[in-house]
């Protein structure tokens, strides 16, 4: 069981690695801008928050987000985490940091996003990657800024094999009568056999559960 709601005053980096992807680039340049407070962790997008890979990165791409396992092969090595192009080799070289990184179970996350037009929002698993086709990804929630229309949104949720054989594409993003604005539980139950993906409005009656499932 593994529970936490960021009661800070600071993250707890042996869970929480505050970088996105650091070693395509380094935990520096690809740090959060966050802050832990009584209402839990608040990823925050400013406006002199740096690119993401700027050199490597098409289209430009800020990124503000936390992650529950990093490492990495070493230096000018192709070991590491999702990696978005051909050729690409580590930068900086990444302990080995294994916080949470479940295999099957139930995961919830409850979040709230505001969002322009131009931003989103997600929280997603990654194969550890330690093996090239451990590489797959189980989507719990993804939301555009564009794709918000008054109370109703687009909200993605699936699996990308990427270079898993084992996995096979199943992604949508379903219109939902839901304010992202308000706290939302997201959440998966993960079996050898497939995926059952939930959603849960917490703050209101009017929006019980609803599950979709998909199968990998």
């Amino acid at each position: 069981m593994f529970d936490d709601s960021f009661p800070g005053p600071v993250l707890d980096e042996s869970v929480w690695t505050p970088s996105y992807l650091p070693a395509w680039s380094s935990r520096a340049d690809a740090a959060a801008s966050y802050r832990v407070d009584g209402d839990g962790l608040r990823l925050g997008m400013p406006a002199d928050h740096p690119l993401w890979c700027a050199d490597l990165h098409e289209p430009p791409l800020r990124v503000s987000a936390v992650q529950s396992g990093n490492w990495s092969g070493p230096v000018g090595s192709t070991q590491g985490q999702q990696p978005f192009r051909d050729g690409l080799v580590v930068r900086e070289q990444q302990p080995e940091s294994r916080g949470f990184v479940p295999l099957y179970g139930r995961i919830e996350v409850e979040c709230r996003a505001t969002l322009g037009p131009r931003s989103m929002f997600s929280a997603w698993m990654i194969g550890v990657e330690d093996r090239p086709e451990r590489c797959g990804e189980i989507c719990l929630v993804e939301v555009f800024g564009n794709a918000i229309d008054g109370d109703t949104a687009a909200v993605g949720c699936g699996i990308h094999p990427f270079r898993d054989p084992a996995l096979r594409e199943e992604f949508s993003a379903d219109r939902r009568v839901i304010d992202v604005r308000e706290p939302h539980r997201y959440a998966v139950d993960w079996r050898p056999d497939g995926v059952d993906f939930l959603w849960t409005a917490r703050s209101s009656a009017a929006l019980p559960s609803r599950p979709t499932t998909r199968c990998c």
